[in-house]
């Protein structure tokens, strides 16, 4: 059994109840879109880091001197060193017998590619990168 008696008048209730659409606009009644308020840049805020690059690079250095002493103990041919120019760890095994170096870590001319493209970078640009 249906609660609405005459079902007429609920779809005429229903009809009334939507909301009415807009009207159309023809291509000659267009709305007007309001200007956006110019927004205000904020100041740049400058970023002090977190950590001093000069103590880390001493801490560095300090590590890397302990490990080279571990390693010399332990009798291997190891030594691990940064380069400046790149600022990047370079190892280099040697033979401990002869102290001839085997190998380089990267290899010698990977190092040397990469301190002429250190040396290129001051030709094109004025600044450090």
């Amino acid at each position: 059994m249906s609660l609405i008696a005459n079902p007429a008048a609920a779809a005429a209730t229903a009809v009334q109840a939507q909301p009415a659409a807009p009207p159309a606009l023809s291509s000659a009644q267009t709305r007007a879109v309001p200007a956006a308020a110019p927004v205000e840049k904020a100041p740049a805020v400058k970023v002090e880091p977190l950590v001093d690059p000069d103590q880390m690079r001493a801490n560095l250095e300090a590590v890397i001197e302990k490990l080279n002493e571990q390693v010399e103990r332990n009798g291997r041919g190891l030594n691990f060193a940064i380069d400046e120019k790149l600022n990047r760890p370079i190892i280099t095994v040697r033979n401990t017998a002869t102290g001839e170096v085997v190998r380089t870590i990267p290899n010698e001319v990977v190092i040397k590619v990469a301190h002429n493209i250190e040396d290129i970078k001051g030709l094109l640009m004025d600044h450090k990168l």
